[in-house]
């Protein structure tokens, strides 16, 4: 008995220390996080974890906003060679609003502070762990595409300045030149009537508030592949000019490219939709799906009804497919602005709405020869407005 007893003891201190999970926080984007979120199989082992696909991306939460972020971040890791560079870190928050947000570079980045680079990147690549960038390398992936665009190269000296008395001197002058700068505020337009070449209906009117507001489409879904380049002059890529507010815009986009953002959402519906002989109105659910909100519909989310991907589903107009309560002792018929009297209260709903179509008006001709809806109404109206 004292041996299973102590069997027993040995499982639960195991239990605790080597698989227990520590509790998640009540705003942990995975609250009902289990083992088998992340193992397929009953007992992972370390020679076979099991491993599903990781669910990082859905954990990472960087709410923070990019006039938070500090002005300057100085990094000095890796100046065994090179004078520290001087990042403008608040300017870049700023500018990846457009293209990815801080998640951009902070990408593993979960619940809790914002976790500096270092924090996961050593300065020494692991041989143990060779799927991981070593600090230098985590730093040039992240930047060297960009600036390679930007400034048309890619050479040591454009980031990194050679130690030498007179660089040693010129760190304070470029943290304070960048110290208070930053990018000018986007506007975003509220619509953009565009003049195309289409020879038939050249107007296309893009409501964008309409399209982030209403739609809840967020920036990187279209802009996801931009850059400083799609807006400015990159012939005129220098520091100065980086903060000046007159760079003259220079967006040239072909016609794929004017279309590819579009095509994610509307690769199905015909050129007509969009291109027309005039500017077009704003979304009106009754004009395009024939469908007119009332008031139980016009304050709900889109998703809430089409789901939450950017693409939204069609729905079937019966009311129950979305509606499982729609059903006699469940449903107070009050709410639609008829209070039924006794004699119909308890009846099932297909008496009156014929099979259970109720975006079609009721008929009586089920029980009744000389009745008529709307001019016989079954019960008392409500002052509800519609």
């Amino acid at each position: 008995m004292i041996k299973i007893n102590y069997i027993l003891f040995l499982l639960i201190i195991m239990t605790t220390f080597c698989l227990g999970q520590n509790k998640l926080e009540n705003n942990h984007p995975l609250t009902n996080l289990t083992c088998k979120t992340c193992h397929a199989c009953d007992v992972p082992t370390r020679k076979d974890p099991c491993l599903n696909p990781c669910p990082r991306g859905q954990m990472i939460t960087i709410n923070e906003s990019p006039d938070e972020a500090p002005e300057v971040e100085i990094l000095k890791d890796l100046s065994e060679r090179y004078m520290p560079v001087v990042f403008p870190h608040k300017m870049h928050a700023q500018m990846s609003t457009m293209s990815g947000g801080c998640e951009t570079c902070h990408h593993y980045n979960t619940i809790g502070p914002i976790q500096s680079c270092i924090n996961c990147h050593a300065k020494k690549r692991s041989v143990n762990d060779l799927g991981k960038p070593n600090l230098e390398a985590a730093y040039h992936q992240q930047c060297i595409n960009c600036h390679r665009g930007w400034s048309h190269t890619i050479d040591c000296t454009s980031c990194h300045a050679l130690k030498t008395a007179k660089e040693v001197s010129n760190i304070d002058s470029s943290i304070q030149k960048i110290t208070g700068k930053s990018h000018p505020k986007i506007e975003e337009p509220k619509k953009i009537v565009f003049e195309t070449n289409y020879k038939k209906d050249k107007f296309v009117t893009f409501y964008h508030e309409e399209h982030v507001n209403k739609f809840g489409i967020k920036c990187i879904s279209c802009h996801k592949n931009e850059n400083c380049t799609q807006c400015h002059d990159k012939e005129r890529a220098t520091m100065n000019a980086a903060f000046s507010n007159d760079i003259p815009i220079k967006i040239h986009k072909s016609a794929d490219q004017h279309h590819q953002p579009c095509f994610s959402c509307h690769q199905d519906d015909k050129c007509t939709s969009c291109h027309m002989n005039k500017e077009s109105k704003p979304f009106n659910h009754k004009t395009t799906t024939g469908w007119a909100l009332n008031r139980f519909h016009q304050n709900l989310a889109c998703s809430k009804c089409h789901g939450k991907s950017e693409k939204y589903m069609k729905l079937d107009p019966t009311c129950t497919k979305c509606h499982n309560n729609f059903v006699q002792g469940k449903f107070d018929h009050s709410v639609t602005g008829l209070k039924l009297n006794d004699n119909h209260a308890e009846l099932d709903c297909e008496n009156c709405h014929l099979n259970k179509d109720f975006s079609k008006q009721p008929t009586c001709t089920g029980c009744h020869d000389d009745k008529n809806f709307p001019k016989d109404k079954p019960g008392k109206l409500l002052n509800i407005k519609m």
